[in-house]
């Protein structure tokens, strides 16, 4: 049975979250501005508005 495009959706969501996930682990255990720069520029490619400073 072929998926459905909420099932897409739904899976593209999921993806994104554990991406997101990952790429914020990435930006916590960095210490130069450069690589947090570059990881917080390929998060915002995923999703525009996050932050990840206001989690400090």
């Amino acid at each position: 049975m072929p998926r459905t495009e909420r099932d897409r959706e739904l899976s593209r969501r999921r993806t994104r979250k554990v991406k997101l996930q990952k790429l914020r682990a990435r930006y916590q255990a960095v210490k130069s501005d450069s690589e947090k720069q570059a990881i917080l520029d390929k998060a915002r490619r995923l999703s525009p508005f996050i932050e990840f400073e206001t989690a400090e």
